[in-house]
């Protein structure tokens, strides 16, 4: 799973990412999250960031269920997650043990039966949602998952948020470490106020889902 190009669709993903790009809305939900000690005392406000950097992120075009709710939709998830501990934000993919992947697996599960309705599709909303708030795993969406299949030649489809295809991304990232570690050591959030850059590092994971986003999209035709 050793890749030698990392470093430069990184860098093309962040020449993206100004303050005022879409891109930029992972900073702004990540950071808030991160360091909102009480997210249900301005509840609404809680439900807004998420919404909106879900809707940036693509999550309400198409036939996507959310068009037909209001940002009330996630407050069953705000206040799940306001009960977790704040030690779930160290979770990052050097951390990938049995019991941190089971804890992903749970907040998934747990986030997943409060927010999805009947049988709307939850792979992608869902670590979107996880990557997001928490940045221990990257989004599974269509370029993501598409661009881990090639790289893991087979072994794992990433097509289900499990063991399997989290131990892969740990597999992949010990294979890239040393590029992986520097990059998230030398980047940082952008902050919403001031646009300027916090010192909230990205997470190890988010450089991952950079990554194989990015690749995953020079890829598509049209794209």
């Amino acid at each position: 799973m050793k890749r030698t190009d990392i470093e430069l669709v990184v860098a093309d993903y962040k020449s993206k990412s100004q303050p005022n790009d879409r891109l930029a809305s992972f900073d702004y939900c990540y950071n808030y999250f991160r360091t909102t000690n009480d997210l249900t005392q301005d509840i609404e406000k809680s439900c807004l960031v998420l919404g909106f950097y879900l809707a940036s992120w693509g999550m309400f075009r198409g036939s996507s269920f959310l068009l037909q709710k209001s940002i009330k939709h996630f407050e069953p998830i705000i206040r799940y997650i306001a009960t977790l501990d704040k030690s779930v934000w160290d979770i990052d993919v050097d951390e990938y043990d049995e019991k941190n992947i089971l804890t992903i697996i749970e907040i998934y599960n747990e986030i997943k039966s409060r927010l999805i309705d009947k049988d709307n599709s939850d792979l992608t909303l869902i670590t979107k949602i996880l990557l997001g708030v928490f940045g221990f795993i990257p989004a599974f969406d269509s370029y993501f998952c598409n661009s881990f299949r090639e790289i893991s030649k087979g072994q794992c489809g990433f097509r289900k948020l499990n063991l399997n295809s989290i131990s892969s991304l740990k597999t992949f990232y010990e294979s890239n470490k040393t590029t992986i570690d520097r990059l998230s050591a030398e980047t940082y959030t952008t902050d919403f106020s001031t646009g300027q850059k916090t010192t909230i590092n990205y997470p190890k994971a988010k450089i991952i889902d950079m990554y194989g986003f990015t690749a995953g999209l020079k890829k598509t035709p049209n794209a």
